[in-house]
This record gives C-alpha cells, structure tokens and sequence, in this order.
C-alpha cells in the first residue's frame, strides 16, 4: 500500500485541487504552517541541507538537533519521519530524478526503523508556488506520484505546496514559505531561515552547479558530516558568466526569476567565482580522493577533524 491520507489510497488521477477539497485539514494545516513567521535557525546543533543533499537522524543523535533547509522557489522540501524509531530525513528536492531520490530517502529512513516493530512513515512537503512553469506544480505531482509507488504505505501529513504555499503581489507570485526545519528530537516542522550555510557553503553548491545527483551527507551512526570527494569538469563558459549583469543571471540560471530570494545572485556568482578557481578538484580540493569530514564541537559547531584520526 503506498500514499495514504487519513488512512485512505490517494487517488492520483485528480487534480491537486480537487485532493486539497476532498481533505480539508491538509489545508488547515498548511493554513497554520504558513501563518508562523520564520525562526532563525542558529548553527548549534544544526545540520543544513542543501539543494540536492538530503541527511538523515534519529532522536538519540547527540550532536544534530535540527534539520533545516531554505532558498526553495519551485524546489520542494521533504520531511520523511518514521513514528517509531524517530528517524527522520530531510531532503531539498528539484525535480532532477524524483523517483529515484524519493526511493533513496525511503531506504535511508528504513534503515533506521526496522527493528522497531511499530509505527509508520509519514510523509511532510513544503514548497514551491503558483510560478508561470508550472514548474512547482510538476514536481508535487511528481513527488505523489514517487510516493505513491512505494511497497511500504506512506502517511501524507503534511502538505504546503505550490498553491497552498503561493502569494501574489503586483501580479507578481511568490512562496510563503522558503525554508523549514525540523526538530529531531520533538517532530516539529516549522518555518526557517539559515544565516549559517556551511561548512564548505561554496564547494556543496559547485557540486550542484555542476549536475550533482542527490547526495547523502551525514553518517548518523559517527555523528559526521561527510562532504565529498566531488569532481567535476572545468565549467563552461564561467568567466562569460561572472561578466553578466544581475539581470542576466537572474533570467538565466534561475527556474524563477522574480520569485528569488534577495541573496541568490550573490550566491550563485560566489559559486561561479569558486568554480572558476578550482577548474580541477581532484587536485585542488580532493587530492586524496577523501572526503572532508565534520563533527559538532563542545560549541555544537561544525569542526573539521582529520581523516587519519577517524
């Protein structure tokens, strides 16, 4: 049995629209989510996903406490948790192979859940807009769908997404929410902003820039975050592209132009600028093939440690 709402098979041959009417308190809840202003997330005892990466931990992790990701316009955010062992995953999602990450995340959460003998997966989105693609719509759609196709039964509990997650200014759309987090230890799912992105901001979104496919980042068991080895191949074109207006960038190498958040081009030339400096990782960044490997400091900080001491 696969996607259930209120313990019923959801019927993925309707319109979105017509499954937010046929269960009202998915809409109350999404009501409620969207009314919470966001807290800012300080970086002590977070782990903070980026696009593409997902992590997964259990209650007993004494090191992360929150799960947080931001900056989605049509990417969608996904909280997957298991009631019973309080594994949960947290995973930033856009579109690139839908099926196959949701798969990925329901094997991860499993792996924690198995010998606990009772209670269930359930299944949290948030994310995306009314954008002029229909891109956000595309990808709820898909994750339903991905969903929909798992052995295990899924427990959809939480759903603000595109239309639910939509605002409207000047004629002009944009997400309510942009970031959540979710607190490992109470199950608690609330809107966030990040001013801490790291570690190794830059080197995770070149990864991304450059076609990565979703990256698990965290081994839960050690208490480590694990980023990389990461190669690629010198970027096309990047000085054409660190010469472009904001305009330019915006238009280009965004899938919402008007709807991003104030900081995205700044990011995304910081990215570019690190790619243009390391053309080859595997001798700048990676020379040993090893990943860089954190843990959480007495602080509740990232620190990184040296692999031979592992």
């Amino acid at each position: 049995m696969p996607l259930l709402i209120n313990g019923e098979r959801v019927d993925l041959a309707q319109p979105t629209g017509d499954m937010i009417r046929a269960y009202p308190h998915l809409e109350e809840k999404a009501k409620l989510l969207r009314s919470q202003p966001a807290q800012i997330v300080e970086p002590k005892g977070l782990l903070y996903v980026q696009q593409r990466e997902f992590a997964v931990t259990t209650p007993e992790d004494g090191s992360v406490s929150i799960l947080g990701s931001d900056d989605a316009t049509t990417c969608h955010i996904v909280v997957l948790r298991h009631t019973g062992s309080g594994a949960t995953c947290l995973t930033h999602c856009d579109g690139s192979d839908t099926e196959a990450e949701v798969s990925l995340i329901m094997s991860s959460v499993k792996a924690f859940s198995d010998s606990t003998g009772y209670g269930r997966l359930e299944v949290h989105l948030v994310g995306g807009f009314n954008d002029d693609r229909q891109l956000s719509q595309k990808l709820t759609n898909q994750l339903l769908r991905a969903f929909d196709l798992q052995t295990d039964d899924v427990h959809l509990v939480t759903f603000c997404v595109t239309e639910l997650n939509d605002r409207e200014e000047k004629d002009i759309h944009f997400p309510i929410i942009y970031g959540i987090a979710v607190n490992v230890k109470t199950a608690e799912i609330f809107p966030a902003t990040f001013p801490e992105k790291g570690p190794d901001e830059n080197l995770r979104s070149a990864h991304i820039l450059t076609g990565a496919t979703l990256t698990n980042i965290y081994d839960a068991k050690m208490e480590q975050l694990h980023i990389g080895p990461y190669f690629w191949r010198p970027f096309p074109h990047v000085d054409f592209w660190l010469e472009q207006d904001d305009k330019q960038i915006l238009q280009n190498l965004s899938t919402s132009p008007l709807a991003e958040p104030p900081h995205f081009v700044s990011h995304i030339r910081s990215t570019l600028t690190f790619l243009k400096e390391h053309p080859f990782p595997s001798r700048s960044l990676f020379p040993d093939r090893k990943p860089r490997i954190y843990k959480k400091n007495v602080e509740g900080l990232w620190e990184q440690v040296c692999s031979d001491k592992i």
